[in-house]
């Protein structure tokens, strides 16, 4: 970091990756008081270069370790799910603080892999959850820190969503090696690590994947299903699809001992809100569908609902570098979410139950 006294420090951001996700990166990191975005990088030079003119940055990079050696504090990365490994261990190698998109890894071994890596290098270690910063997801967390709703015993996650094919002629889309997974990995993710937050370590998993749509398409889930026992002895289930037509949103819930439910909606997609309260005092219920409903928002609309959210995270990141403290959601955390999807697919393919490690 460069400055002199602590409210002129300047944190030095890169980004690694310049597609669609790096705009809401370089958008945030921009509107963070001390911090400067100094370079990119992508495999790609041209989209680089084409990049850092489009965004007013001073240096473009076809190779990740020559920006990294450009005199960075931080990099954030944007890269496909199968180059985030990489591109965390080499940021450890250049003792660089890293902010990563989710899913941390493709694996829990390679996401161990990530963690010991940061760790060893004493850099703080974030990855991007965005939607724990939804009002109303945050709002279910406060509840349960101050005992208006007691230990969730119950829960799940409804993810009922629509991919078509041409979502999946991105090249790395759709394929294991690339993507490590289908809707687990890429879009419930988000909903699991929420529902994680919410009722702690998970213990036991019993899942089942499948492609039932979108056979000769992809080669990962387009479906699954899953009952997920916590180490509380809450229990939850998960479904999850990128085949519904339209597309329904996502809701995660969670009910206490005394019978009192929360739950957030994300309909449309990009946009959280409660949905159901039943805390005494407090009920809200809200619907969902109806005439006038806009279903199916594209993509760059989906990031644009989520950019507040992608802000919020990336601020605090800033703020966890320079002040010298774990950021909101930090790489360890952002395993959990992982093991349980990792479980999932293990028990789909030995139709066995898969244990967790402990907490």
């Amino acid at each position: 970091m460069c400055g002199g006294s602590p409210s002129e420090v300047v944190v030095r951001f890169g980004i690694i990756g310049c597609g669609g996700i790096a705009r809401n990166h370089v958008s945030a990191l921009r509107a963070v008081p001390g911090v400067r975005v100094d370079a990119v990088a992508d495999v790609d030079p041209a989209r680089a270069r084409a990049f850092a003119a489009e965004h007013g940055v001073r240096q473009a990079f076809g190779d990740v370790d020559e920006m990294l050696a450009a005199g960075l504090d931080a990099v954030t990365i944007c890269t496909p799910h199968a180059a985030h490994e990489s591109g965390v261990l080499a940021a450890a190698r250049h003792g660089l603080h890293v902010l990563c998109e989710k899913p941390i890894a493709l694996s829990v071994a390679q996401a161990d892999r990530m963690v010991a890596a940061t760790e060893a290098a004493g850099v703080r270690f974030g990855v991007l959850f965005q939607r724990r910063f939804w009002p109303a997801a945050a709002r279910i967390r406060a509840a349960i820190d101050d005992g208006r709703l007691g230990p969730p015993v119950s829960g799940g996650v409804v993810a009922r969503l629509n991919r078509d094919a041409d979502y999946y002629a991105e090249p790395w889309r759709g394929r294991r090696a690339t993507e490590g997974g289908g809707v687990l990995i890429t879009q419930a993710i988000h909903h699991i690590d929420l529902l994680q937050w919410f009722m702690g370590p998970a213990r036991r998993v019993t899942g089942r994947c499948a492609t039932l749509v979108h056979r000769g398409i992809i080669e990962v889930e387009d479906t699954a299903g899953a009952l997920v026992e916590f180490a509380s002895g809450a229990i939850a289930t998960i479904q999850a699809g990128t085949t519904f037509r339209p597309g329904l949103g996502a809701q995660v819930w969670v009910s206490d001992a005394r019978g009192r439910t929360a739950s957030v909606l994300e309909f449309p997609e990009g946009v959280g809100r409660t949905d159901v309260w039943t805390l005494p005092g407090e009920e809200e219920f809200a619907t969902a569908y109806g005439a006038g409903r806009t279903f199916d928002l594209p993509l760059a609309d989906i990031h644009d609902h989520l950019a507040p959210y992608h802000a919020a995270q990336i601020e605090d990141f800033a703020a966890a570098v320079r002040d010298d403290r774990e950021p909101a959601v930090t790489g360890r955390e952002a395993v959990r979410s992982l093991e349980i999807i990792e479980a999932i697919y293990d028990s789909s393919r030995t139709g066995a139950s898969v244990e967790l490690r402990s907490p």
